[in-house]
């Protein structure tokens, strides 16, 4: 016996959306916790605060990698051992950041922290859909990921707090307790599936992943003194390693990920929609809280409830998404959300250090609202098309690339402060080089809109049909 359980067999616990819930909170927290102590950790590394996107790119860019690995060994390993070492993984890395000297270290203990936490939700997700029935199937996804919204919404408020009250190694040490009750429930209710015979693409995979590895840090390189060719030489090497890859998933029985999802129209725009949208979206949480305390002086607390609208407003607006969905169509919501979107990124460079809070506060809930509509629209078109055997391979693809838009933006983000930052403008005063920077990358995000000019009037209607029945 080797511990296999069949998943039709399987009567699964009415506790097991909570590890997801579980998953998805830890994994959520700790992306909004750290952005509000970024300055505290700069000054404590003797770091300037301006350089410390690595650290947040270090995370988004290793789960981005993994991603596609955790299919494969929960096939291979069962769910429940993978889950478990998941969770150690992330503790342990979570240990690791608190102890690092330097930012050095700080970057390779978040790379041992995305380790973990690149199987953390996408394996009890898993597993939720393989043992689930589904007409049960929609109600525990709905029970894990609600909890779990609250994350985002704590993050920012915790995180500003424990600065100023506590260290900010605190904000790596909170996942010890939520990591270890993660563990005792898993440990409990994870039933141990596994997949017939698992199989990967070990040569996609590892084109696939250098690829996306030159093609992040190329950006996040760039900045550095000195490192201009290389960053160059690294940007050639990943277009190089992508079209190599390109081609190997058309002659590859299969594939990491098929070829064949590129023919789906919609697929493909949404995909890319994903990504250049989110690279102006994905920066503004890295350089709010830079604004806030080191151009304006807020404290890290201010700096946290200033934050907050924008995932409380994600929150609130959700029950609202399909009914739009559903009057206006996804193209015409895509592109005037877009262009809203981008409008508010480039308002951010208008209030000042006196402006009054409620002013940042309605525009935060603004974002955050039109944030939550953009995500949630891209995210099912991108999908709807898509044929049953393409589902998986596809949601995971969509997930990477997400998470290669959240690195990609953060470095896009600071290499336009610090470029600024270093010219004579930003030298003589701060607040204008984030000024230039919101507009910049205000930019990047209405010029993105294109590719949703790009869809037709009829895609996602099925979508909307399904959802009035």
């Amino acid at each position: 016996m080797d511990g296999k359980q069949d998943a039709a067999a399987i009567k699964p616990s009415r506790w097991l959306p909570l590890l997801l819930a579980i998953a998805i909170f830890m994994q959520m927290l700790d992306a909004t916790i750290l952005n509000t102590a970024l300055p505290a950790i700069a000054a404590d590394l003797r770091e300037s605060p301006l350089n410390m996107q690595s650290a947040v790119i270090a995370y988004a860019l290793t789960v981005a990698l993994l991603i596609p690995l955790s299919g494969y060994l929960a096939d291979r390993f069962g769910t429940k051992k993978v889950f478990l070492a998941s969770v150690g993984v992330f503790v342990a890395g979570s240990l690791l950041c608190a102890a690092a000297p330097d930012l050095k270290t700080l970057v390779l203990a978040r790379v041992v922290q995305g380790v973990g936490g690149s199987m953390l939700v996408p394996v009890p997700r898993l597993t939720i859909l393989r043992v689930y029935d589904k007409s049960q199937l929609l109600n525990a996804i709905n029970y894990a990921v609600m909890p779990a919204l609250i994350g985002p919404v704590l993050g920012p408020l915790v995180g500003g707090y424990l600065v100023e009250y506590a260290t900010w190694h605190w904000i790596f040490l909170l996942n010890v307790p939520i990591g270890l009750i993660g563990l005792l429930v898993g440990w409990k209710i994870m039933p141990d599936v596994r997949g017939g015979k698992p199989s990967l693409d070990a040569g996609g995979f590892v084109l696939f992943a250098s690829a996306a590895a030159a093609l992040t840090l190329a950006v996040d390189l760039v900045s550095h003194p000195g490192a201009g060719l290389f960053s160059l030489l690294l940007a050639l090497g990943g277009a190089v390693l992508m079209w190599l890859y390109w081609r190997h998933a058309q002659h590859y029985p299969e594939p990491l990920y098929a070829g064949n999802l590129f023919w789906v129209r919609t697929f493909r725009l949404g995909l890319a929609g994903n990504l250049f949208s989110r690279l102006g979206i994905s920066s503004v949480p890295f350089l709010l809280p830079l604004l806030f305390q080191v151009a304006f002086g807020y404290s890290a607390s201010v700096s946290g409830w200033l934050l907050a609208p924008v995932a409380l407003a994600s929150l609130l607006v959700k029950p609202a998404i399909k009914p739009l969905m559903a009057r206006f169509g996804y193209r015409a919501v895509l592109l005037w959300n877009t262009r809203i979107l981008a409008v508010l990124i480039m308002l951010l460079a208008l209030p000042g250090k006196e402006t009054a809070w409620p002013v940042w506060a309605a525009l935060l809930l603004a974002m955050g609202a039109c944030n939550s509509v953009q995500f949630s629209a891209m995210n099912t078109l991108t999908i709807a098309d898509l044929r049953p055997y393409q589902t998986g391979s596809g949601n995971s693809l969509m997930a990477v690339n997400q998470q290669l838009a959240i690195g990609l933006g953060i470095a896009v983000g600071a290499l336009m402060l610090q470029l600024w930052s270093k010219s004579s403008v930003g030298r003589e005063n701060l607040h204008a080089a984030f000024q230039y920077t919101f507009i910049g990358i205000g930019l990047i995000t209405l010029a993105s809109g294109m590719i949703f000019g790009r869809l037709h009037l009829s895609d996602g209607r099925n979508l909307t049909e399904r959802a009035e029945k």
